[in-house]
């Protein structure tokens, strides 16, 4: 099993799944769960075509209405929705418009779309990255180039303003002072708050939270305070049952579930998955049918599991799992079960766990990306001939929407879960 350091794992973890070669670098997924992206009638994505490169695209799950919105770089590529990993899919949906990293030329910036334009929002920031929905408000991780990476918010004035200069001061690199960076990741919503990890440059890479007004910032608890500075480094923040669920790593038992009602200090172990080998990573958190599914790494590799009133436990006899999506009433993902490949995969109400369609039956053909969206779960797939392209499936038929980039190019469509 890789871990991924926190500096990608919370950009990773703003897409529905583990993206393009995860499930091959046996990376567990990261799904978002149930959305309300099926009450719009569009969503939009990043895609490549062998014109414009990635840019951004739109699509309402069909051949007809998946089409370019805008070539933000016709230089090269702009990567909309690039969050600090080679997988541009971080978009957030406020206001009636979608927020996004582009890249025109002169370097990622602040971007929105009402899916017929694309505009800039501010040149303020840089490289702003875990766009997340608070009230009225956009929140992210951003750089201005004096205070290091920190957090940011947009409201609906269009005013871009710092929430709190977490990680004040500067520090040396190679001999030479740059600014010192809190770098939060993996914001999440919970109780009208928002919650994060970061690094205030005294006890590492903890558990953070704000109430979004400017200068309120404060740490929830230091996990792994073994050794000075030392990171509990938690990430895949998900609501469940009134607690906030993830993964972080107490100095003693690696990477394993924690969870936290939000209060000042407090922070607990819900299960060691993994007490003999090591790091299990949960990841993925996916709420289903009353319980929290999520994939770890055990003897088998990223398997499913699922939390609830009645413990912790494995579910079904699949790996390389992936991409946990809530559609029609089953959890959908990406998984092996050792004979086939990495295909799409559901677990019903009734706990059966069954694969949906053989795609391909080989690793790098791995469905990914899964998204709701009028009525069908689409998703990026490649099928051994067309590239990986753009599907869907209603549950019961499951086909390709639209060869993206013809030929042997791939379109690569990254969608995303919409607040």
């Amino acid at each position: 099993m890789i871990h991924l350091d926190d500096s990608l794992m919370g950009p990773l973890c703003k897409v529905t799944s583990a993206l393009a070669l995860a499930s091959a670098l046996g990376l567990a997924g990261c799904g978002g769960g149930a959305s309300s992206a099926s009450s719009l009638s569009i969503m939009l994505l990043a895609a490549k075509d062998a014109a414009t490169g990635f840019e951004l695209w739109k699509t309402d799950g069909t051949a007809n209405g998946t089409s370019l919105v805008k070539d933000i770089n016709p230089a090269g590529s702009s990567f909309p929705g690039a969050g600090g990993t080679p997988f541009p899919s971080e978009f957030a949906f406020v206001n009636g418009f979608w927020f996004f990293s582009a890249d025109d030329g002169t370097g990622p910036k602040l971007w929105k779309s009402d899916g017929t334009q694309a505009m800039l929002v501010t040149a303020a920031v840089s490289s702003p990255r875990e766009l997340t929905v608070l009230g009225n408000a956009l929140y992210f991780s951003a750089d201005d180039g004096v205070s290091g990476r920190e957090l940011w918010k947009t409201d609906v004035t269009g005013s871009t303003v710092q929430v709190k200069d977490i990680a004040p001061g500067t520090v040396s690199i190679g001999g030479i002072q740059v600014p010192r960076s809190s770098s939060p990741t993996g914001l999440t919503v919970f109780n009208n708050t928002l919650y994060f990890s970061a690094d205030d440059g005294v006890n590492g890479v903890e558990l953070w939270k704000s109430d979004g007004t400017l200068g309120n910032a404060v740490l929830v608890k230091d996990i792994n305070n073994t050794a000075p500075g030392a990171s509990s480094s938690p990430s895949g923040f998900t609501v469940f049952n009134n607690e906030l669920y993830f993964s972080a790593d107490d100095g003693s038992t690696g990477f394993e579930l924690w969870k936290t009602n939000g209060t000042p200090g407090n922070a607990v172990l819900v299960k060691d998955i993994n007490p003999l080998i090591g790091d299990s990573s949960p990841s993925g958190f996916t709420v289903f049918n009353n319980a929290l599914y999520f994939s770890a790494d055990r003897a088998a590799g990223a398997e499913l599991w699922k939390t609830d009133v009645a413990g912790t436990v494995r579910v079904g006899a699949v790996s390389l799992v992936s991409g946990l999506t809530v559609f029609n009433n089953a959890l959908y993902f990406s998984a092996s079960d050792g004979v086939a490949g990495v295909e799409l995969w559901k677990t019903d109400v009734a706990g059966s766990t069954v694969q949906v369609k053989g795609i391909n039956n080989t690793t790098l053909g791995a469905p990914n990306a899964l998204t709701v969206l009028n009525n069908a779960l689409l998703f990026s797939a490649d099928d051994g001939m067309t590239g990986r392209e753009l599907w869907r499936t209603d549950g019961s038929g499951t086909m390709r929407v639209k060869d993206i980039c013809p030929g042997s190019c791939d379109g690569l469509p990254v969608l995303v879960i919409l607040p």
